[in-house]
């Protein structure tokens, strides 16, 4: 990785007292360049920021120092634990996303992510279970960095956990009624989700159902409850516990 480029954000504060650094979360910057997400960032009429911010080039720009607070993750909630900025580091990643023209993302930016967030790692006491998407940590609000960001690619490389070698069951008997449905929500729970473990499928579950999806069945996001999201759904429910 080249060297990181500092491009101080105002939009920064102290951490609260006692606060230990301990969950990663990766964004894609959903905006229609770089350069507009990088203004945005450092606009104190915006209160939003990241730590880094990583071009599609593989260029590293550092906002706000590691040791700060930075205001990324929002309303959020992980493994029993809400507003994530003041435990976490952000790491927004340029795509235009789901709204300006969402596309893979290229090697070079890949190639530096991983770089990042490996550094990252060896200064903080992250557990692989605490390292997330924004769309983990707020499924209602959030579908980045979406189904088409290679998790399983960094899970390879020691960022996160992915099941993998699962094969897909496919998308036939999807499961439905209170009853059936109560296993899929505690393991949903058990991973990280903040859901409840009782109920119908209603479009909660089904909003959880697309984020557990895009991060570890990106090959069919449908929000059910179907055969491959079930097999998936238990591989992953085992990595975490």
């Amino acid at each position: 990785m080249s060297a990181i480029i500092d491009l101080p954000s105002p939009n920064c504060r102290a951490r609260p007292d006692g606060a230990v650094i301990d969950t990663l979360v990766l964004h894609y910057t959903g905006m229609q360049s770089g350069q507009a997400a990088i203004d945005r960032l450092r606009d104190p009429a915006a209160e939003v920021s990241s730590h880094y911010v990583v071009e599609e080039d593989g260029r590293v720009f550092r906002l706000v120092a590691e040791r700060l607070r930075a205001a990324h993750a929002g309303i959020s909630n992980w493994r029993g634990r809400a507003m994530l900025n003041d435990s976490s580091i952000g790491i927004e990643i340029v795509n235009p996303g789901h709204e300006w023209g969402y596309r893979p993302f290229p090697p070079a930016q890949i190639d530096a992510v991983r770089a990042l967030c490996l550094g990252i790692l060896d200064r903080h006491p992250i557990e692989q279970r605490r390292i997330v998407g924004h769309s983990d940590i707020a499924p209602d609000r959030k579908q980045d960095p979406g189904e088409l960001f290679p998790w399983a690619t960094l899970a390879a490389s020691g960022i996160g956990l992915f099941p993998h070698g699962v094969a897909d069951a496919g998308t036939e008997n999807p499961v439905s009624g209170a009853t059936r449905l109560a296993p899929i929500r505690a393991r949903l729970r058990s991973i990280g989700f903040g859901i409840d473990e009782e109920g119908e499928m209603d479009q909660a579950l089904r909003i959880v159902l697309l984020a557990f999806q895009r991060r570890w069945r990106p090959e069919t996001v449908n929000g059910l409850a179907d055969a491959g999201t079930v097999a998936r759904l238990d591989a992953v429910a085992a990595l975490y516990a």
